[in-house]
């Protein structure tokens, strides 16, 4: 069960069939992609809203502080072992078959539900778009079951959904390039929201600043904690990069400098432009903004919303495809779903899978419940990274690594202990499902991957 990868044999860049296109700002741009989405434009009104009030900011920076450390480890494992499925290649590589299997499994529900989450997030500001333009959209199609009157599906995400898993299979080269556009049009947008709004903050807004004491503050930090990785879903991208070695160290710190930057911005917009009790859950911004009388922006804004919340779509559902590539190219799946298509190069059938499930989840699964489903999996993740990396540290010094983790192993273990705290944060009903998850794993583990697996031939 503990059999390793030979690191050495997977620290080359030898072509493997994907196309290497990316370069250092593409990179980048998909880790932005991936981090700012649906943690500013959707999920922090639903968590200043309902679990932590203005200290929603403390709940970002909380969950920086944790995704800061653990990035340091993915940095330098990026630049060691170049190749496609994070955490799962990393956790194979130093800590064993086994290890790499499950955090491979986990990562392959948690990305998928974080392409549902933000479909869902997306949905809500066009829903409020279209009341803007007085459209009359049947009640059916609005949201799932149990989320308003008559509400049955929410179509408008699980077309999105489905529309990520078409724009996947054009090709990285088509992909990478709409990636980029549409990241410049979103900061832009958060700017826009960051520099109009600081001017309607009203300091009274920001009192009582911890209304649901520091606990909640605490848990609204695991709650929002997929909205501050996605670095992590771009280095599953190690294959199709250009100069991975040199490029996604760089790319992953700049990614998550930018994002924790423009988080700690509009948390504060936010809440001081509103009460935290009358911040809509679902479209926070475009409502705070029709509050103060700018219904003009607030349109501009839900549309920005719209378009830029795509790019945390289009980064989770890369990186669940090209670790779902990575565990099948190793014979823990069938090797079926690692078929590239033989003129665009990209694992056609997982990503049709994979954007099929999403939009499952995204119109069935309210957006709170959906978020929840997310995090354990990531947060379990990040404490393999970390311990990996002050393991293959001290196991192997001689590797030629293009970054090193600082402060060697402090910061690792700043990141284990802080994802461990955050997981007891999460609720119950999450570790139901989670060990549900876990006992398919366990089961397909032992029936099909141990015996397939590459390593066992």
């Amino acid at each position: 069960m503990f059999r390793r990868k030979p690191v050495d044999e997977i620290t080359d860049e030898r072509e493997t069939g994907l196309t290497r296109t990316l370069g250092l700002w593409q990179l980048t741009a998909i880790g932005v992609g991936g981090i700012i989405g649906a943690g500013i434009f959707a999920l922090a009104g639903a968590v200043a809203h309902e679990t932590a009030g203005p200290a929603v900011l403390i709940s970002f920076l909380l969950a920086g502080i944790a995704s800061a450390a653990a990035a340091l480890s993915y940095a330098e494992f990026a630049g060691l072992i170049p190749k496609a499925g994070s955490a799962y290649t990393y956790g194979y590589a130093v800590l064993g078959e086994v290890v790499g299997w499950f955090i491979g499994w986990d990562l392959l529900l948690e990305y998928t539900a974080i392409v549902a989450v933000v479909a869902i997030g997306i949905s809500g500001y066009f829903n409020f778009l279209m009341n803007e333009l007085g459209a009359d959209l049947p009640a059916w199609s609005l949201g799932a079951p149990g989320t308003g009157d008559g509400h049955v599906v929410d179509l408008f995400a699980v077309i999105l959904c489905l529309f990520i898993a078409f724009l996947l299979n054009q090709g990285i080269r088509t992909a990478a390039r709409f990636e980029t556009v549409v990241v410049v049009i979103k900061v832009a947008v958060v700017l826009l929201v960051v520099g109009v709004g600081v001017f309607y903050i009203d300091t009274a807004n920001y009192d009582p600043f911890f209304p649901f004491g520091v606990g909640g503050a605490i848990t609204g930090a695991a709650t929002v904690f997929f909205a501050v990785f996605g670095y992590d879903a771009m280095s599953t991208a190690a294959e199709e990069s250009k100069d991975a070695r040199r490029h996604l160290p760089k790319a992953i710190i700049y990614s998550l400098a930018i994002s924790m930057v423009l988080y700690v911005l509009a948390t504060l917009v936010l809440t001081g432009m509103q009460d935290y009790r009358e911040i809509n859950p679902v479209s926070g911004f475009s409502s705070a903004f029709l509050a103060v009388g700018l219904s003009g922006l607030a349109d501009v804004i839900a549309v920005g919303a719209i378009i830029g919340i795509l790019t945390v779509m289009f980064t989770f559902l890369l990186g669940v495809t090209r670790v779902w590539y990575a565990m099948s190219r190793d014979g823990l799946l069938p090797q079926w779903f690692a078929k590239l298509h033989p003129d665009r190069h990209v694992p056609t059938r997982v990503t049709w899978i994979a954007g099929i499930a999403s939009a499952v989840i995204a119109g069935f699964l309210p957006i709170r419940e959906a978020a929840e489903l997310t995090n354990i999996g990531i947060l379990l993740a990040f404490v393999v990274v970390c311990v990996a990396v002050i393991v293959l540290r001290y196991r192997r010094p001689d590797l030629p690594r293009t970054f090193k983790v600082p402060g060697m192993p402090v910061v690792p273990i700043i990141g284990i202990v802080f994802s461990l705290w955050l997981i007891t944060y999460l609720a119950p009903e999450t570790w139901l499902r989670f060990a549900v998850w876990f006992v398919i794993g366990a089961v397909i583990y032992w029936t099909y991957g141990r015996r397939h697996s590459l390593l066992n031939r």
